[in-house]
């Protein structure tokens, strides 16, 4: 999954689809001219895929469409949504109605996956100190079980407006200072464990039918020392996809400009998430993308374990893309 950034030539992504076999697109940078402008972009995108670009599978077109801070769509056609903590004082049936009326915007605008909810949780004693989620209010509550409530309720919104939801960013970026986005250092969470209150959310969200749970770039000593989550087969396989019985999709964080993994060779990104039992790895910069590419299909041709983790991903992919209505089965 690239980035279309809303200042790119929307052509500009239509060779990685036709020759590296993209699978989808976030769009990112604020398209904020209403739903119109939205729905030119994605009905284009859309249109690409075909046998030869894409096995057949229609695009996963997505956005980060949270609230608050975090809207990536707005203007005509779309609701401007309240911060994931205002969004907390409403009663889960409520915020289930809301963001049915979300959901159902962002699909008539072509959108297709919601890469929200939000389910980490920030510490009261961190709050605003927290870089990544605190600071702009994107978590629902400071206590794990009301994240837990609003996480599931906001999913039932997603689904029931025909949209993919998306719980985010295992396990959790609540406990960290600095924004994986932009740093390096301050990223490493030393309180979380495989038992810990604080995964209560995710949990919630994969019971609720969260189709995707995105992996975030932080680095959390107590369960993987110095690894990178998406790195981690201790925090994807034996975290996620063992203790909380996840058999889902998994889709990185952003792994292309994020200065948290900058110290991994870019074709590694992709290989060492595969390997650690990653589904769909993201990059805001499309010009990563060939170079992942390489790096899978390199691997798989030297190492039969790994094209089999490679064969894994694709069929859980494949179904949740049958599930969406991106692909019928012949």
């Amino acid at each position: 999954m690239a980035g279309l950034d809303v200042n790119a030539s929307r052509t500009s992504l239509d060779s990685l689809v036709t020759g590296q076999h993209l699978g989808g697109v976030i769009l990112l940078g604020g398209w904020f001219n209403g739903a119109a402008a939205v729905r030119s972009t994605t009905a284009h995108l859309a249109g690409l895929a075909s046998d030869s670009a894409t096995g057949g599978l229609g695009l996963m077109l997505a956005a980060d469409q949270e609230g608050g801070a975090v809207q990536q769509l707005r203007g005509d056609g779309f609701t401007r949504m309240p911060s994931a903590r205002s969004q907390n004082s409403l009663s889960d049936s409520s915020l289930t109605a809301q963001a049915t009326t979300w959901a159902r915007q962002i699909k008539a605008a072509g959108i297709n996956v919601n890469l929200a909810p939000v389910a980490d949780t920030v510490p009261a004693s961190l709050g605003t100190g927290n870089g990544p989620i605190g600071q702009y209010g994107r978590e629902f509550s400071s206590d794990p079980d009301d994240n837990a409530n609003k996480v599931s309720a906001f999913i039932a919104g997603m689904s029931a407006g025909d949209v993919a939801s998306t719980v985010k960013h295992f396990p959790g970026i609540g406990r960290i200072r600095n924004n994986t986005d932009f740093h390096s250092t301050g990223i490493t969470d030393t309180t979380t464990t495989t038992t810990d209150p604080y995964l209560k959310p995710f949990a919630s969200g994969i019971r609720a039918g969260a189709d995707m749970v995105m992996v975030g770039s932080a680095i959390y000593s107590r369960i993987d020392p110095g690894v990178n989550a998406p790195f981690s087969s201790a925090i994807v396989t034996d975290l996620l996809r063992g203790r909380l019985g996840y058999g889902g999709v998994v889709i990185t964080d952003d792994v292309g400009a994020a200065k948290a993994v900058s110290g991994t060779p870019t074709g590694e990104r992709a290989t060492r998430f595969v390997d650690a039992g990653g589904d769909i790895v993201l990059s805001a910069t499309p010009n990563s993308i060939p170079t992942m590419h390489a790096a899978l299909t390199t691997k798989m041709a030297g190492d039969p374990a790994f094209a089999k983790k490679v064969e894994a991903s694709v069929n859980r992919v494949v179904s949740l893309k049958l599930k969406m209505g991106l692909a019928t089965c012949g």
